[in-house]
């Protein structure tokens, strides 16, 4: 299923995406509207591995960020072909919304939820910076206006923060700069088809289960300058009951980060074979 996906994604962005992903250039690779197709691309590979093996159905699903589309497609309410026009359209949109150099994201370890937000408020001084990814205790993501983010990465350490350091990327994502890109993508989303979702999704805006297609892409909007919520968000699936946790995509970061929000939740990252056969046999024993 691997390469059929990849198939179904090249013929809609008009390049072979396997073929990049596996020899490059990096500089290709790493540009947001290569990056978020190929990332969603490679979710939805492993999801449809994990069906085509028959694992167990899940009773929940959630993305960070990008990974909510991902999530919505596992959950029948996207179109696989939709959604990667969507998150190629979401890398130009993010891309356009601020001028190079202009936008700075930075990650502050080592201080509550709480500082973080009150460190924006100060070194705003009229300008944007925000708390927009709160990724497990103790690790949050700023983005704003690049000078307005080198003064809360100051005013943090001033707070205590152990680490407060810029990120390697040129577009300051879920913030208030970005609305003007969620009013394109709004349009956009008119002329798209949500269905119900057949499985809960989690979404970022606000770390609840949803199941109307209205409410998903709605949020769907929001989420572009709202925060993402991913520490309340592994906290509501572990108050539905969840117990244990797949997670389809490159590499184990959300895994990491659910083991610093909940360690009894174990979480397994199906990004090989022996990995995926490793997760069925845990699912099956949950």
């Amino acid at each position: 299923m691997v390469t059929e996906t990849f198939d179904d994604a090249s013929d809609v962005l008009g390049y072979d995406l396997w073929h990049l992903c596996q020899n490059g250039p990096a500089e290709d690779l790493n540009q947001t509207t290569v990056t978020q197709p190929a990332l969603l691309t490679a979710s939805v590979a492993l999801w449809r591995e994990w069906c085509v093996a028959e694992g167990r159905r899940p009773d929940f699903v959630a993305g960070h960020s990008l990974g909510e589309y991902s999530a919505l497609v596992a959950a029948e309410s996207l179109d696989f072909v939709e959604a990667v026009k969507l998150v190629q359209l979401r890398g130009e949109l993010m891309q356009d919304a601020v001028p190079a150099g202009e936008g700075k994201m930075a990650a502050i370890i080592g201080l509550e939820d709480a500082d973080v937000v009150a460190a924006c408020e100060e070194a705003a001084q009229g300008d944007v910076v925000a708390a927009v990814n709160f990724n497990a205790p103790g690790q949050v993501v700023i983005a704003g206006s690049a000078a307005a983010v080198e003064r809360a990465i100051e005013t943090c350490k001033e707070k205590g923060a152990r680490k407060a350091m810029p990120l390697p990327v040129s577009v300051p994502s879920h913030c208030a700069l970005m609305k003007g890109a969620a009013e394109q993508l709004a349009e956009a989303l008119e002329d798209v088809t949500f269905n119900d979702a057949r499985i809960p999704v989690v979404q970022n805006v606000n770390a609840r289960p949803a199941t109307d297609a209205a409410e998903l892409k709605s949020n769907l909007i929001k989420q572009l300058y709202s925060p993402v919520l991913w520490t309340d968000s592994v906290r509501t699936l572990t108050g539905e009951g969840v117990g244990i946790a797949a997670e389809c995509g490159a590499g184990k970061v959300l895994a990491g980060l659910v083991k610093r929000i909940d360690r009894k939740l174990p979480v397994h990252s199906i990004e090989s074979p022996d990995a995926m056969a490793a997760a069925m046999e845990a699912f099956g024993k949950s």
